[in-house]
C-alpha cells in the first residue's frame, strides 16, 4: 500500500516519481483511489487544461512540444497527457513515452505522461479526468492533452478540456473530414499546421468558409481563429498561445469557464456512479434475482424495461442499507 498523503506532499513538491505513481493508481483503478482523491480535491482547480485533436497525421506530438516550449519560456510548468491507441497484447500504450517530446524529458517543468484509451472510444482514457487532477494538483499551470487520431470519436476531448484545439494539415482530406467528423462544433482554436506545404492557403480558407457556413453567434460569443503552423519550426506557435490565452480571458469574463468545469465534474460523477452500477450488476451474473427477472421476461410477464426498473431499485436498496 502506498501512504497517499507523502506522495501527494512530493507531488506538490515537483517530484515526477511521485506523480507517475498517482496517476499509476488512477489508471490501475486501485483500491486507494478514493482516498488519492480525496487529498487531491482541495489542491486543484488552478491548471488551464488544453486538449488537442485532429486526424492522424496532422502533427498533434510535434505540435504539442511546440506548445510546451512555448509555455516554458513563458516559465510556466506544464503537464501532458498522451492518450494512446492500446496494445491489444498487453493493453498498453504503443507509443510509450513519446518520442517527439523527448526533448523535454530531463526538464522538471514539465511532466509527460502516456496513457492508453484500453478499448475507451472517444480518443480519451477513460481515467484521463483523474489524471489530469494529478497534474493540476501536483502544480502545473498548464495541461496539455493530447487524443489518439480516431476521427469522428475525438470529439470527447470537448468535455475535458477548457479549450479545444483541432489540427488539420494540408493535402490530406481534412476539409471534407472535419465536416463529417462534427469536430467544427468543438473547436474553440484551429490550427492547419504544416503551413510551409502546397494547400495551407487554400485548407484555412475552406475552414473559414465552413466555420461561417454553420455559424450560429450572437454578439460577443466567441468567434474560433484559424492560425497557420509549422510547428517542427516553432512557427506561429507563439501565434497559437495568443489565441488561447485571450479564448481564457474571454471564458473567464463570461463565466463560461466555470459552467465547462461544472458540466466536467458532473460527467465525471456521472461516470463514476454508472462504472459502480455496471459492476454492481456484473455481479449479478448466475444471481437468482437476475434469473427470476429473465423467466418472468421470457414467461411474458415483465416486460425488459420494468425488470431493470425493478433490478435498479433492488441495488439501490441493497446500497443504502448497506451503508
Amino acid at each position: 500500500m502506498q501512504d497517499v498523503s507523502s506522495l501527494v506532499a512530493q507531488a506538490r513538491e515537483g517530484r515526477p516519481r511521485a506523480v507517475a505513481r498517482l496517476i499509476s493508481l488512477v489508471e490501475g483503478a486501485s483500491p486507494q483511489l478514493r482516498e488519492v482523491m480525496a487529498a487531491l480535491a482541495p489542491l486543484a482547480g488552478n491548471a488551464y487544461v488544453v486538449g488537442l485533436t485532429g486526424s492522424p497525421g496532422v502533427g498533434k506530438s510535434t505540435s504539442t512540444s511546440a506548445l510546451v516550449t512555448a509555455y516554458r519560456k513563458q516559465g510556466k510548468r506544464v503537464g501532458v497527457l498522451a492518450v494512446d491507441p492500446s496494445s491489444p497484447f498487453s493493453g498498453g500504450a504503443l507509443l510509450g513515452d513519446r518520442v517527439r517530446m523527448s526533448e523535454h524529458a530531463s526538464d522538471p517543468g514539465v511532466y509527460i505522461r502516456s496513457m492508453a484509451t484500453r478499448g475507451h472510444l472517444g480518443g480519451l482514457a477513460w481515467a484521463a479526468p483523474q489524471a489530469i487532477r494529478v497534474l493540476d494538483a501536483a502544480g502545473c499551470d498548464v495541461i496539455l492533452v493530447e487524443t489518439v487520431g480516431v476521427g469522428q470519436s475525438e470529439v470527447e476531448i470537448a468535455s475535458q478540456a477548457d479549450t479545444s484545439v483541432v489540427l488539420l494539415a494540408p493535402g490530406m482530406g481534412d476539409g471534407i473530414q472535419a465536416a463529417k467528423a462534427g469536430i467544427l462544433e468543438i473547436g474553440d482554436v484551429y490550427v492547419v499546421n504544416k503551413a510551409d506545404r502546397d494547400g495551407a492557403d487554400a485548407t484555412a480558407r475552406e475552414l473559414n468558409h465552413m466555420l461561417g457556413l454553420g455559424e450560429s453567434r450572437g454578439p460577443g460569443d466567441w468567434r474560433p481563429p484559424i492560425v497557420k503552423t509549422v510547428a517542427a519550426r516553432q512557427e506561429g506557435v507563439d501565434e497559437v498561445v495568443e489565441a488561447l490565452e485571450k479564448h481564457r480571458a474571454w471564458m473567464e469574463e463570461r463565466g463560461v469557464l466555470a459552467e465547462r468545469r461544472g458540466a466536467r465534474a458532473a460527467r465525471e460523477v456521472e461516470t463514476i456512479a454508472v462504472t459502480a452500477l455496471r459492476e454492481r450488476i456484473g455481479d449479478l451474473h448466475g444471481d437468482r434475482r437476475l434469473d427470476a427477472l429473465a423467466e418472468r421476461i421470457v414467461a411474458g410477464d415483465l416486460d425488459p424495461y420494468r425488470a431493470a426498473d425493478e433490478l435498479v431499485a433492488g441495488l439501490t436498496r441493497g446500497g443504502s442499507s448497506g451503508s
